[in-house]
């Protein structure tokens, strides 16, 4: 099986190979794929990574074929191997996946075509940790020492457990912060003000209320105010601190309204590099380089 599954199996060069390419892609160079066709197979809600993939087929000049999870055989009882199974056999020549199933991709290891991982569970979000590692590379020029807290609900996110595996094999030194309801064992903890004093990357998580079997111990009003980005935090950060977030974010509670868009605010540029980080990755894996 091919494509994008984990980035725990690829190498430190190959991440920086992938992430040179969307630069690359950034920049204004171009490669067309005449006659490929792609599928988005989304068990899960999504925006920005169903669209920005379908948007980089489109750029690459694949065309992008549809997917309607409440129309399909899923509501039959459908399993998702026979789902991709049958793509295969109609000839795409690529499958995105998002699926709540951690590491889903076990049952699919017959299967030829590429496969890319739009999130899998609470496990890992591939081309989400790449296209942070992108936008902090442009912005800081390196990763060795950089300091990130990864801020919110842990134990819930794919993104703080994939960009914390990475970061470290990276080199960067990765904290934890938020609620001891949703914290687990995925980096070192830090209070949250001393993670605005010392760290060079303040990494939002959504709070995925979705996935809660709980109540929340807290109000979303005391969340925001003990754990969420104020203006007051952003005001102690470092001169040229950034903030991200993989979104969709919960204005007023993990992240202040007038903090999403501000000078320090990643949040869009992040958006805007997950279409080239994609590009990158179909068009290693279309070449047999993933």
């Amino acid at each position: 099986m091919r494509g994008l599954l984990t980035l725990k199996s690829l190498s430190q060069q190959e991440i920086m190979d992938i992430i040179e390419l969307a630069i690359r892609f950034k920049k204004g160079w171009t490669i067309n794929f005449p006659g490929k066709k792609m599928v988005n197979l989304f068990y899960e809600n999504s925006t920005r990574t169903q669209y920005s993939f379908q948007m980089a087929m489109i750029n690459l000049g694949i065309t992008p074929l549809s997917f309607n999870l409440a129309s399909s055989s899923v509501a039959k009882g459908e399993t998702l191997y026979d789902t991709v199974r049958t793509f295969e056999s109609l000839g795409v020549d690529g499958i995105v996946i998002r699926h709540s199933q951690d590491v889903y991709y076990r049952d699919l290891e017959s299967i030829k075509v590429p496969i890319f991982n739009g999130g899998d569970g609470s496990s890992d979000h591939p081309t989400q940790t790449l296209l942070d590692l992108m936008t902090i590379y442009e912005e800081f020029g390196y990763f060795e020492g950089l300091k990130v807290a990864l801020v919110g609900d842990i134990s819930h996110s794919r993104v703080a457990h994939g960009n914390a595996e990475v970061m470290k094999r990276l080199g960067m030194d990765v904290y934890v912060s938020g609620p001891s309801q949703f914290a687990d064992q995925t980096a070192k903890f830090i209070e949250l003000d001393d993670a605005v004093e010392k760290c060079d990357i303040i990494n939002l998580l959504r709070v995925q209320f979705e996935r809660h079997q709980e109540e929340m111990q807290i109000t979303k009003e005391e969340y925001h105010e003990r754990y969420g980005l104020t203006v007051a935090r952003v005001a102690n950060m470092k001169p040229k601190a950034i903030i991200m977030h993989p979104a969709p974010i919960n204005r007023g509670i993990e992240i202040a309204s007038e903090v999403a868009e501000c000078s320090k605010s990643r949040i869009y540029k992040q958006m805007e590099n997950g279409v080239y980080i994609r590009m990158a990755v179909i068009t290693m894996a279309l070449e047999g380089r993933l």
